[in-house]
């Protein structure tokens, strides 16, 4: 059975998308625990990160640095964390958070978010991300690769 994130790639479920390439995309978590909490996701729907191809990985954690300087750039924060759970969802992801300190990166504190506010949060990252050279990879469409 196809997990949701899988779902969500393939157009089946809305998502928000800042982020796209072969082998990843970075989207938006309906539950975020600050604006511009995304998660980068393989492609291919392998529980385990320690299962993930290593060179699909490897370019997963360099995706994610690129996201952090964006998310540095988009919210002024010091720095960004990323933390790798993959209990809720059995396909590995990759949380960027944008944070102040260890405290405001704590997934326990995440909650719902109207859809307007993700939205917003999602804009200015995108922009981030095309005003440090990576429009190649940000899809046209927000909602769809």
């Amino acid at each position: 059975m196809s997990s949701i994130f899988t779902k969500i790639i393939a157009g089946e479920i809305p998502g928000k998308f800042v982020w796209a390439d072969d082998d990843v995309v970075a989207m938006a978590t309906i539950e975020p625990v600050r604006p511009g909490h995304v998660m980068v996701i393989p492609r291919a729907e392998v529980p385990k990160f320690n299962d993930v191809d290593p060179e699909v990985f490897a370019h997963a954690m360099k995706v994610a640095q690129i996201i952090a300087n964006a998310q540095e750039k988009a919210f002024g924060v010091e720095r960004s964390v990323v933390t790798i759970l993959g209990f809720e969802v059995p396909h590995t992801h990759i949380h960027v958070i944008p944070a102040e300190s260890e405290s405001a990166a704590n997934l326990h504190k995440a909650s719902a978010a109207p859809a307007a506010d993700i939205t917003k949060a999602m804009m200015e990252l995108r922009n981030a991300l095309f005003e440090l050279g990576y429009g190649e990879h940000v899809p046209e469409y927000m909602d769809a690769l």
